[in-house]
Protein backbone atom coordinates (compact mmCIF):
# COMPACT_ATOMS: atom_id res chain seq x y z
CA UNK A 1 0.00 0.00 0.00
CA UNK A 2 1.34 3.64 -0.81
CA UNK A 3 2.44 5.37 2.60
CA UNK A 4 1.79 8.78 1.37
CA UNK A 5 -0.11 10.45 -2.04
CA UNK A 6 0.59 13.89 -2.83
CA UNK A 7 -2.59 14.99 -5.38
CA UNK A 8 -2.31 17.74 -8.11
CA UNK A 9 0.87 18.78 -7.05
CA UNK A 10 3.16 20.65 -9.42
CA UNK A 11 6.92 19.75 -9.60
CA UNK A 12 9.05 22.20 -10.32
CA UNK A 13 10.53 22.37 -13.74
CA UNK A 14 7.52 20.09 -15.29
CA UNK A 15 4.66 22.04 -17.16
CA UNK A 16 1.77 19.40 -15.82
CA UNK A 17 -0.16 18.97 -12.18
CA UNK A 18 0.09 15.15 -11.55
CA UNK A 19 -0.35 12.82 -8.08
CA UNK A 20 3.10 11.67 -6.50
CA UNK A 21 3.49 8.47 -4.14
CA UNK A 22 6.05 7.27 -1.78
CA UNK A 23 5.93 3.84 -0.85
CA UNK A 24 8.74 2.70 1.77
CA UNK A 25 10.69 5.62 1.42
CA UNK A 26 10.75 5.67 -2.58
CA UNK A 27 8.71 7.18 -5.12
CA UNK A 28 6.47 4.47 -6.66
CA UNK A 29 3.71 4.95 -9.84
CA UNK A 30 0.41 6.46 -7.99
CA UNK A 31 -2.21 3.86 -8.02
CA UNK A 32 -3.88 2.54 -5.01
CA UNK A 33 -5.79 3.55 -1.83
CA UNK A 34 -3.05 5.46 0.45
CA UNK A 35 -2.26 5.45 4.23
CA UNK A 36 -2.68 9.37 3.68
CA UNK A 37 -3.08 11.34 1.14
CA UNK A 38 -2.47 15.42 0.83
CA UNK A 39 -4.13 17.75 -1.94
CA UNK A 40 -1.47 20.12 -3.09
CA UNK A 41 -4.13 22.04 -5.00
CA UNK A 42 -1.71 22.74 -7.97
CA UNK A 43 0.71 23.89 -5.68
CA UNK A 44 4.87 24.05 -6.41
CA UNK A 45 6.75 21.02 -5.00
CA UNK A 46 10.45 20.35 -4.79
CA UNK A 47 12.30 17.11 -4.11
CA UNK A 48 13.41 18.40 -0.95
CA UNK A 49 15.93 21.74 -1.29
CA UNK A 50 19.56 20.63 -0.40
CA UNK A 51 22.07 22.61 1.18
CA UNK A 52 25.80 22.22 -0.08
CA UNK A 53 27.53 24.86 2.12
CA UNK A 54 27.37 25.12 5.87
CA UNK A 55 29.40 25.17 9.16
CA UNK A 56 27.38 23.30 11.98
CA UNK A 57 30.22 23.19 14.14
CA UNK A 58 30.31 27.28 14.65
CA UNK A 59 26.90 27.68 14.30
CA UNK A 60 25.49 29.83 17.65
CA UNK A 61 28.15 30.15 19.14
CA UNK A 62 28.38 34.56 18.21
CA UNK A 63 26.74 35.07 21.82
CA UNK A 64 29.84 33.48 23.28
CA UNK A 65 32.65 35.58 21.14
CA UNK A 66 33.67 38.72 21.48
CA UNK A 67 32.48 41.11 18.56
CA UNK A 68 33.97 41.13 15.07
CA UNK A 69 34.92 44.73 15.16
CA UNK A 70 36.36 45.03 11.22
CA UNK A 71 34.02 43.02 10.09
CA UNK A 72 36.51 40.73 8.18
CA UNK A 73 37.17 36.61 7.65
CA UNK A 74 40.23 36.57 9.29
CA UNK A 75 39.30 38.41 12.37
CA UNK A 76 36.27 36.30 12.53
CA UNK A 77 38.93 33.15 12.36
CA UNK A 78 40.87 34.30 15.29
CA UNK A 79 37.64 35.43 17.70
CA UNK A 80 36.75 31.75 17.63
CA UNK A 81 39.73 30.25 18.60
CA UNK A 82 38.77 30.48 22.12
CA UNK A 83 35.75 29.18 21.84
CA UNK A 84 36.63 26.37 19.34
CA UNK A 85 38.94 25.30 22.87
CA UNK A 86 36.10 24.83 25.08
CA UNK A 87 34.06 22.74 22.83
CA UNK A 88 32.62 19.57 23.94
CA UNK A 89 31.00 17.06 21.57
CA UNK A 90 27.96 17.40 23.51
CA UNK A 91 27.10 21.41 22.89
CA UNK A 92 28.70 21.08 19.79
CA UNK A 93 26.15 17.73 18.50
CA UNK A 94 23.10 20.36 20.43
CA UNK A 95 24.36 23.60 18.42
CA UNK A 96 24.23 21.61 14.73
CA UNK A 97 21.07 19.29 16.13
CA UNK A 98 19.43 23.36 16.18
CA UNK A 99 20.58 24.21 12.81
CA UNK A 100 19.65 20.38 11.27
CA UNK A 101 16.25 21.25 12.42
CA UNK A 102 15.93 24.97 11.22
CA UNK A 103 16.96 23.52 8.14
CA UNK A 104 14.24 20.10 8.17
CA UNK A 105 11.34 23.32 8.77
CA UNK A 106 12.30 24.90 5.88
CA UNK A 107 11.99 22.02 3.12
CA UNK A 108 15.87 20.85 3.58
CA UNK A 109 16.29 17.13 2.87
CA UNK A 110 19.88 16.54 2.46
CA UNK A 111 22.94 18.81 3.60
CA UNK A 112 26.78 18.80 3.34
CA UNK A 113 28.74 20.53 6.29
CA UNK A 114 32.31 21.79 6.98
CA UNK A 115 33.62 20.83 9.77
CA UNK A 116 36.82 22.22 11.45
CA UNK A 117 39.81 20.18 11.47
CA UNK A 118 43.15 21.51 13.32
CA UNK A 119 45.25 21.14 16.23
CA UNK A 120 43.10 24.02 18.45
CA UNK A 121 39.59 22.08 18.42
CA UNK A 122 41.43 18.93 17.70
CA UNK A 123 38.24 16.10 16.48
CA UNK A 124 35.85 17.24 18.88
CA UNK A 125 33.87 19.38 16.03
CA UNK A 126 34.41 16.28 13.90
CA UNK A 127 32.75 14.05 16.63
CA UNK A 128 30.12 16.56 17.93
CA UNK A 129 28.62 16.96 14.03
CA UNK A 130 29.01 13.33 13.63
CA UNK A 131 26.73 12.94 16.70
CA UNK A 132 24.04 15.52 15.71
CA UNK A 133 24.03 13.40 11.69
CA UNK A 134 23.12 10.78 13.99
CA UNK A 135 20.29 12.37 16.47
CA UNK A 136 18.97 13.99 13.32
CA UNK A 137 18.97 11.33 10.58
CA UNK A 138 15.49 11.28 10.47
CA UNK A 139 15.52 14.71 9.27
CA UNK A 140 18.28 14.97 7.01
CA UNK A 141 21.36 13.30 5.09
CA UNK A 142 24.05 14.95 6.15
CA UNK A 143 27.66 14.83 4.44
CA UNK A 144 30.81 15.73 6.61
CA UNK A 145 33.59 17.47 5.12
CA UNK A 146 36.82 17.83 7.37
CA UNK A 147 38.10 21.62 7.05
CA UNK A 148 41.14 22.24 7.89
CA UNK A 149 40.48 26.22 8.23
CA UNK A 150 44.24 27.11 9.80
CA UNK A 151 45.63 25.51 6.80
CA UNK A 152 47.53 22.42 6.50
CA UNK A 153 51.13 23.15 6.03
CA UNK A 154 50.93 25.82 8.44
CA UNK A 155 49.15 24.20 11.16
CA UNK A 156 50.65 21.64 12.83
CA UNK A 157 49.44 18.07 13.24
CA UNK A 158 46.35 19.09 10.75
CA UNK A 159 47.11 16.31 8.02
CA UNK A 160 47.07 13.49 10.98
CA UNK A 161 44.27 15.30 12.01
CA UNK A 162 42.69 15.21 8.77
CA UNK A 163 43.92 11.69 7.64
CA UNK A 164 42.03 9.87 11.27
CA UNK A 165 38.72 12.70 10.77
CA UNK A 166 38.46 10.60 7.70
CA UNK A 167 38.94 7.53 8.88
CA UNK A 168 36.43 8.24 12.11
CA UNK A 169 33.51 9.37 9.54
CA UNK A 170 34.02 12.13 7.70
CA UNK A 171 32.92 11.81 3.72
CA UNK A 172 34.63 14.34 2.33
CA UNK A 173 38.01 15.84 2.19
CA UNK A 174 38.20 19.86 2.55
CA UNK A 175 41.08 22.72 2.50
CA UNK A 176 41.52 26.13 2.41
CA UNK A 177 44.66 26.61 0.33
CA UNK A 178 44.79 30.68 0.19
CA UNK A 179 44.92 30.48 3.93
CA UNK A 180 49.10 29.62 3.96
CA UNK A 181 51.67 31.31 4.28
CA UNK A 182 53.14 30.69 0.48
CA UNK A 183 51.63 30.01 -3.22
CA UNK A 184 54.13 26.83 -2.79
CA UNK A 185 52.44 25.96 0.17
CA UNK A 186 49.23 26.54 -1.35
CA UNK A 187 50.17 23.38 -3.92
CA UNK A 188 51.31 21.33 -1.18
CA UNK A 189 48.03 21.77 0.84
CA UNK A 190 45.76 21.18 -2.59
CA UNK A 191 48.05 17.86 -3.41
CA UNK A 192 48.08 16.64 0.11
CA UNK A 193 44.46 16.89 -0.04
CA UNK A 194 44.34 14.73 -3.51
CA UNK A 195 46.47 12.60 -1.64
CA UNK A 196 44.13 12.08 0.98
CA UNK A 197 41.00 12.03 -1.51
CA UNK A 198 42.76 8.85 -3.58
CA UNK A 199 43.56 7.24 -0.15
CA UNK A 200 39.66 7.17 1.08
CA UNK A 201 38.21 7.53 -2.60
CA UNK A 202 35.90 10.69 -1.49
CA UNK A 203 35.48 13.90 -3.10
CA UNK A 204 36.60 17.39 -2.42
CA UNK A 205 35.35 20.07 -1.31
CA UNK A 206 37.23 23.18 -0.59
CA UNK A 207 37.26 26.87 0.39
CA UNK A 208 38.64 28.60 -2.78
CA UNK A 209 40.50 32.13 -2.55
CA UNK A 210 37.64 33.66 -0.36
CA UNK A 211 39.55 37.18 0.05
CA UNK A 212 39.20 40.66 -1.55
CA UNK A 213 42.93 40.09 -2.99
CA UNK A 214 43.03 39.55 -6.88
CA UNK A 215 46.40 38.38 -7.01
CA UNK A 216 45.20 35.20 -5.27
CA UNK A 217 45.26 32.35 -7.61
CA UNK A 218 44.49 28.64 -6.08
CA UNK A 219 41.48 28.28 -7.88
CA UNK A 220 43.53 27.79 -11.16
CA UNK A 221 45.73 25.55 -9.06
CA UNK A 222 42.61 23.49 -8.10
CA UNK A 223 41.79 22.87 -11.60
CA UNK A 224 45.12 22.10 -12.74
CA UNK A 225 45.09 19.06 -9.73
CA UNK A 226 41.39 18.51 -10.88
CA UNK A 227 42.43 17.21 -14.44
CA UNK A 228 45.89 16.05 -13.29
CA UNK A 229 44.57 13.54 -10.75
CA UNK A 230 41.51 12.56 -12.83
CA UNK A 231 39.18 13.49 -10.03
CA UNK A 232 36.54 15.69 -12.59
CA UNK A 233 33.31 16.11 -11.38
CA UNK A 234 34.27 15.33 -7.99
CA UNK A 235 35.80 18.69 -6.61
CA UNK A 236 33.99 21.35 -5.22
CA UNK A 237 34.98 24.95 -4.89
CA UNK A 238 33.14 27.42 -2.34
CA UNK A 239 33.57 31.24 -2.32
CA UNK A 240 36.20 32.09 -4.81
CA UNK A 241 35.56 35.42 -4.37
CA UNK A 242 38.90 37.26 -5.49
CA UNK A 243 37.56 34.90 -9.34
CA UNK A 244 35.81 38.60 -9.37
CA UNK A 245 38.57 40.80 -8.82
CA UNK A 246 40.39 39.16 -11.58
CA UNK A 247 41.43 40.59 -15.26
CA UNK A 248 38.52 39.67 -17.33
CA UNK A 249 40.99 38.14 -20.20
CA UNK A 250 42.56 35.87 -16.77
CA UNK A 251 38.75 35.26 -15.00
CA UNK A 252 37.90 33.70 -18.72
CA UNK A 253 40.92 31.75 -19.03
CA UNK A 254 40.18 30.34 -15.40
CA UNK A 255 36.66 29.18 -15.62
CA UNK A 256 37.07 27.62 -18.74
CA UNK A 257 39.53 25.44 -16.49
CA UNK A 258 37.14 24.69 -14.00
CA UNK A 259 34.39 23.59 -16.54
CA UNK A 260 37.38 21.45 -17.93
CA UNK A 261 37.67 19.76 -14.75
CA UNK A 262 34.01 19.31 -13.85
CA UNK A 263 34.26 21.77 -10.63
CA UNK A 264 31.20 22.97 -8.93
CA UNK A 265 30.97 25.91 -7.67
CA UNK A 266 29.42 27.73 -4.55
CA UNK A 267 28.74 30.74 -3.87
CA UNK A 268 27.55 31.71 -0.28
CA UNK A 269 26.39 35.47 -1.36
CA UNK A 270 24.76 36.33 2.44
CA UNK A 271 28.18 35.95 4.17
CA UNK A 272 30.53 37.01 1.55
CA UNK A 273 28.02 40.62 0.86
CA UNK A 274 28.62 40.91 4.79
CA UNK A 275 32.36 40.13 4.85
CA UNK A 276 34.45 40.70 1.68
CA UNK A 277 34.73 44.76 1.12
CA UNK A 278 35.40 45.31 4.59
CA UNK A 279 38.48 47.59 4.22
CA UNK A 280 37.22 49.06 1.16
CA UNK A 281 36.35 52.78 -0.02
CA UNK A 282 33.92 53.51 -2.42
CA UNK A 283 33.30 51.37 -4.54
CA UNK A 284 32.77 48.57 -1.99
CA UNK A 285 33.58 45.24 -3.78
CA UNK A 286 30.20 43.05 -4.04
CA UNK A 287 32.15 40.00 -2.47
CA UNK A 288 30.42 37.62 -4.88
CA UNK A 289 32.06 35.23 -7.61
CA UNK A 290 31.22 35.47 -11.31
CA UNK A 291 28.19 33.72 -10.80
CA UNK A 292 26.90 34.80 -14.54
CA UNK A 293 30.17 33.93 -16.02
CA UNK A 294 30.59 30.91 -14.86
CA UNK A 295 26.76 29.70 -15.54
CA UNK A 296 27.01 30.91 -19.03
CA UNK A 297 30.14 28.47 -19.42
CA UNK A 298 27.85 25.87 -18.39
CA UNK A 299 30.08 25.41 -14.87
CA UNK A 300 27.10 24.10 -12.07
CA UNK A 301 26.67 26.62 -9.74
CA UNK A 302 25.16 26.30 -6.41
CA UNK A 303 24.67 28.44 -3.28
CA UNK A 304 24.78 27.58 0.27
CA UNK A 305 23.66 29.08 3.88
CA UNK A 306 27.37 29.27 4.71
CA UNK A 307 26.66 30.64 8.49
CA UNK A 308 24.53 30.82 11.19
CA UNK A 309 24.46 33.29 14.02
CA UNK A 310 28.35 33.13 14.57
CA UNK A 311 31.70 35.63 14.13
CA UNK A 312 31.65 35.57 10.61
CA UNK A 313 27.46 36.55 9.96
CA UNK A 314 25.00 37.36 12.70
CA UNK A 315 22.10 35.94 10.75
CA UNK A 316 21.15 32.63 8.90
CA UNK A 317 17.97 30.45 9.53
CA UNK A 318 18.90 27.66 6.79
CA UNK A 319 15.93 29.00 4.74
CA UNK A 320 16.93 28.37 1.01
CA UNK A 321 14.41 30.71 -0.51
CA UNK A 322 16.20 33.25 1.79
CA UNK A 323 19.15 32.57 0.49
CA UNK A 324 17.95 32.36 -3.03
CA UNK A 325 16.00 35.91 -3.11
CA UNK A 326 19.97 37.39 -1.42
CA UNK A 327 21.36 35.57 -4.44
CA UNK A 328 19.02 37.08 -6.95
CA UNK A 329 19.73 40.64 -5.70
CA UNK A 330 23.41 40.04 -5.34
CA UNK A 331 24.51 38.43 -8.62
CA UNK A 332 21.76 40.47 -10.99
CA UNK A 333 19.56 37.23 -11.77
CA UNK A 334 16.47 39.06 -11.81
CA UNK A 335 15.23 38.14 -15.59
CA UNK A 336 12.29 34.76 -15.66
CA UNK A 337 14.77 32.43 -16.73
CA UNK A 338 17.43 33.54 -14.51
CA UNK A 339 15.36 33.30 -11.22
CA UNK A 340 14.37 29.48 -12.52
CA UNK A 341 18.02 29.13 -12.33
CA UNK A 342 18.25 30.36 -8.81
CA UNK A 343 15.46 28.57 -7.79
CA UNK A 344 17.28 25.52 -9.09
CA UNK A 345 20.65 26.45 -7.19
CA UNK A 346 19.10 24.31 -4.24
CA UNK A 347 17.56 21.46 -5.64
CA UNK A 348 19.05 20.16 -8.95
CA UNK A 349 22.04 22.12 -8.81
CA UNK A 350 22.71 21.35 -5.51
CA UNK A 351 21.93 17.80 -5.77
CA UNK A 352 24.70 17.28 -8.54
CA UNK A 353 27.18 19.11 -6.02
CA UNK A 354 26.25 16.34 -3.30
CA UNK A 355 26.64 13.87 -6.62
CA UNK A 356 23.18 12.13 -5.69
CA UNK A 357 21.90 9.76 -7.42
CA UNK A 358 18.47 9.34 -6.31
CA UNK A 359 16.89 12.92 -6.56
CA UNK A 360 13.92 13.69 -7.88
CA UNK A 361 10.09 12.40 -8.81
CA UNK A 362 11.35 9.51 -10.78
CA UNK A 363 10.28 6.19 -9.40
CA UNK A 364 12.55 4.60 -7.32
CA UNK A 365 14.13 8.33 -6.32
CA UNK A 366 13.85 9.08 -2.56
CA UNK A 367 10.56 9.82 -1.15
CA UNK A 368 11.53 13.42 -0.03
CA UNK A 369 9.22 16.31 -1.06
CA UNK A 370 8.56 20.00 -0.24
CA UNK A 371 5.10 21.24 -0.73
CA UNK A 372 5.25 25.06 -1.07
CA UNK A 373 2.58 27.52 -0.52
CA UNK A 374 3.35 29.02 -3.94
CA UNK A 375 2.57 28.22 -7.74
CA UNK A 376 5.49 29.44 -9.45
CA UNK A 377 9.21 29.81 -7.98
CA UNK A 378 9.10 33.67 -8.66
CA UNK A 379 6.15 33.46 -6.21
CA UNK A 380 8.11 31.15 -3.85
CA UNK A 381 11.22 33.45 -3.74
CA UNK A 382 9.39 36.72 -3.36
CA UNK A 383 7.03 35.53 -0.48
CA UNK A 384 9.60 32.96 1.09
CA UNK A 385 6.91 30.61 0.61
CA UNK A 386 5.67 28.59 3.77
CA UNK A 387 7.15 24.82 3.42
CA UNK A 388 3.36 23.45 3.78
CA UNK A 389 4.84 20.26 3.86
CA UNK A 390 8.09 18.54 4.26
CA UNK A 391 8.52 14.96 3.79
CA UNK A 392 11.91 13.12 4.34
CA UNK A 393 11.53 9.42 3.34
CA UNK A 394 8.15 8.71 2.57
CA UNK A 395 7.33 10.54 6.13
CA UNK A 396 6.27 14.04 7.09
CA UNK A 397 8.57 15.65 9.35
CA UNK A 398 7.68 19.51 9.46
CA UNK A 399 4.61 21.31 8.17
CA UNK A 400 3.97 25.00 8.67
CA UNK A 401 0.84 27.03 7.53
CA UNK A 402 0.74 31.01 8.08
CA UNK A 403 -2.77 32.75 8.77
CA UNK A 404 -3.00 36.20 8.37
CA UNK A 405 -5.73 38.42 8.42
CA UNK A 406 -6.17 42.38 7.79
CA UNK A 407 -8.59 44.36 8.84
CA UNK A 408 -10.20 46.91 7.25
CA UNK A 409 -11.98 50.03 9.04
CA UNK A 410 -13.87 52.93 7.01
CA UNK A 411 -13.17 56.14 7.68
CA UNK A 412 -15.09 57.68 10.59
Amino acid sequence: MVDLLVRNAKPWGEDAVRDLAIEDGRFVRAGGAPRREIDAGGRLVVAGFVEPHIHLDKAFIRAECRVNQSGTLMEAIEIIWDKKRRYTVEEVAARASRVIESAAAHGVTRMRSHVDVDNIGGLVPIQGVARARELCRDLVDLQIIAFPQEGIIRNEGTASLMREAMAQGADIVGGMPFNEASPEDSRRHIDFAFELATEFDADIDMHVDETDDPDARTLEMLADATLREGWEGRVTAGHSCALAGYPDDYAARVIAKVKQAGIHMICNPATNLVIQGRLDKQPVRRGITRVRELLEAGVNVSYGQDCVDDPFYPFGRVDPLEVALVMAHAAHLTKPSEIETVFSMQNWHAAKVLRLDDYGFEQGAAGDLVLLDAFDAAQAIRERADRMVVVKRGRIVAETTTTRQVHRHANQ
